[in-house]
């Protein structure tokens, strides 16, 4: 009953082996411009994590923007269904997601059983994902995981008044220019994702438990400033939440199998 998913995402690539309930192996690669080449590296990875070769897996699921380009799936399903099946998979009263890549973002709802109620996408405007956040850790001259942490040391966060990610931009810098702290500048880009990211999650409607998946995720300084707009805690996944497209494509191929 050994299942395997792999997430071809616009930035990284992922994939996860999984046996019944145990997370046997897992990797994560930056994405190429060439997805099956993307997948082959990342799955040849998780697969050497777990001792294993590809004549083991039972059924391989893809997922994310490169799924269809991934050789040696099976079955491809969307991200949307994966981020939901792997977080209620890890956390059945999981009831919203969030989930935030490189390029877009999505709220997801849930109801009892897993099944998606209502989701909405934003891939129209980088303000709210992954890029947004790359961009402004670029122009503060901070690696993208400073963010977070660096934010933790604000005394009093900008409000950046721009939403459009170009005029964000040229606010930051007239704020680097006037001798802003590097702290309150990021405090203040994280608010901002934060405000276009809960107008997003309250078109779904909001229901307990919540969680963030994606990469920005890890940015602790987002999560806070989300507990902030929404009024509720996020819950915090015990499996790196940047590989929840992958586990939750692993999931469905456990269940092509016939796993429970």
């Amino acid at each position: 009953m050994i299942a395997a998913g792999c997430d071809v995402g616009s930035l990284t690539t992922k994939a996860v082996i999984l046996n019944n309930t145990r997370l046997l192996g897992h990797a994560l690669i930056g994405s190429s411009f060439n997805p099956e080449k993307s997948a082959a590296e990342v799955m040849e990875k998780a697969l050497a994590a777990a001792h294993l070769t590809m004549d083991d897996i039972g059924f391989c699921v893809g997922t994310g923007y490169g799924r269809e380009r991934i050789g040696f799936v099976k079955k491809t399903i969307s991200e949307i269904s994966c981020h939901a099946k792997g977080a209620h998979f890890l956390q059945p009263s999981m009831r919203t997601i969030i989930d935030i890549g490189g390029q877009d973002c999505k709220a997801i709802r849930l109801d009892e059983k897993g099944e998606i109620v209502k989701f909405m996408t934003n891939d129209k405007c980088a303000s709210g994902t992954g890029r947004f956040l790359e961009v402004m850790a670029k122009l503060l001259g901070l690696e993208l995981e400073e963010l977070g942490r660096i934010s933790g040391q604000t005394t009093q966060p900008i409000n950046l008044a721009a939403t459009c990610t170009v005029w964000a931009q040229a606010e930051v810098i007239m704020h680097l220019n006037d001798g802003m702290s590097k702290a309150d500048l990021a405090a203040g880009i994280n608010e901002a994702m934060a405000a276009r990211i809960a107008i997003l999650a309250r078109s779904v409607g909001i229901e307990k438990d919540v969680c963030m998946t994606g990469g920005v995720a890890k940015n602790t300084g987002v999560i806070q400033a989300m507990e902030k707009q929404l009024g509720i805690p996020m819950r915090r996944l015990r499996v790196d939440p940047q590989m929840m497209g992958a586990l939750g494509a692993a999931v469905f191929a456990r269940e092509r199998m016939g796993g429970r």
